[in-house]
């Protein structure tokens, strides 16, 4: 156990005192009903904490702006994506303790947090027996979001049925089969990191803090929440110009143009942004707590990034 301590503190998770008034929101209708067959609602109430089973039509962001007005000292959500930036969003604005369930269809977030994604009920003992620490948000136009934005033709993808079959760590081979050859690459552009425009873009993929794209095995994932970072994945129009046509790098800020609105997926949901799209990174904006017997890393977090030869210099040979 004391191994267990020392390992959660040198990636940065200290414990935490349990909340007075945790509140816990459930999507029962998220990832084919995993909390309902997990009893998330019956484990949490059993454990002091409130449990709010969201109904068809009722707006999330109204139960818990609701819940803290009665006194919530603590915010979780068993639900997708889409619900826990909803969450994350208003506990962020309190600065209080936000806690992932991993009740959706992929938990993309829960994987990167270091949740346990295969023990939903083992993640109530974020809220009693918990580790913590602060991670950044990002936000476009002011929307919070936990994992990326998806413009492009994957931005319009997530409207076609076969969307999620398509995954991060094959978005560059998959980006011009998403919608088939024939398909109208949306009117974006920007400059990139070196100065350079790219006017027809096919994929923009904007996430916080960037992917472990240079490790084959768990690229899929990111190796740290908390380099006050935005990840930026482009991919030009093919034949638009030479060679290379996709780019990768991070930033704290990013600007996307458009002449209209843009369809996007954020955190796996349909959204439409206004242009110009704003990117920013929020440092260390959120504090998010999970049990202390769950990883505390993502994938890509346990491995060493690899070392690249050292850059010839003029005159070597």
């Amino acid at each position: 156990m004391a191994l267990r301590a020392r390992e959660l503190a040198r990636r940065g998770w200290r414990p935490a005192g349990p909340p007075r008034r945790p509140v816990l929101f459930i999507n029962p209708r998220s990832g084919d009903g995993v909390a309902a067959r997990a009893g998330v609602a019956e484990r949490a109430r059993g454990l002091g904490i409130e449990a709010v089973v969201l109904t068809p039509g009722q707006s999330l962001a109204a139960l818990v702006e609701a819940a803290l007005a009665d006194g919530a000292d603590a915010l979780g959500m068993a639900g997708g994506d889409g619900s826990l930036a909803v969450v994350a969003a208003a506990a962020t604005k309190r600065d209080l303790p936000f806690v992932c369930i991993p009740a959706g269809t992929r938990n993309h977030f829960a994987l990167d947090v270091g949740v346990d994604r295969h023990d939903v009920p083992g993640a109530l003992e974020a809220f009693t027996d918990g580790v913590e620490r602060r991670i950044d948000v990002a936000e476009v136009n002011g929307r919070l979001f936990l994992n990326n934005i998806s413009l492009g033709i994957y931005g319009d993808a997530i409207r076609h049925p076969g969307y999620r079959d398509a995954k991060v760590r094959t978005l560059l081979e998959t980006a011009q089969e998403v919608l088939g050859p024939s398909a109208q690459a949306p009117d974006l552009w920007l400059i990139d990191d070196a100065g350079r425009e790219h006017r027809h873009l096919a994929v923009v993929l904007v996430s916080n803090n960037p992917y472990a794209l240079d490790r084959p095995l768990v690229r899929g994932t990111r190796p740290a929440l908390d380099t006050g970072r935005l990840g930026v994945v482009v991919l030009d129009v093919p034949g638009d110009r030479p060679p290379p046509l996709g780019r990768a790098w991070s930033s704290r800020d990013l600007e996307v143009n458009a002449p209209a609105p843009v369809h996007a997926g954020a955190d796996g949901e349909e959204a439409e942004l206004s242009p110009p799209l704003r990117f920013a990174i929020r440092p260390a904006a959120l504090r998010v707590r999970i049990s202390s017997r769950h990883p505390g890393v993502s994938p890509s977090g346990r491995f060493p990034a690899p070392q690249l030869p050292p850059r010839r210099r003029t005159g070597d040979r």
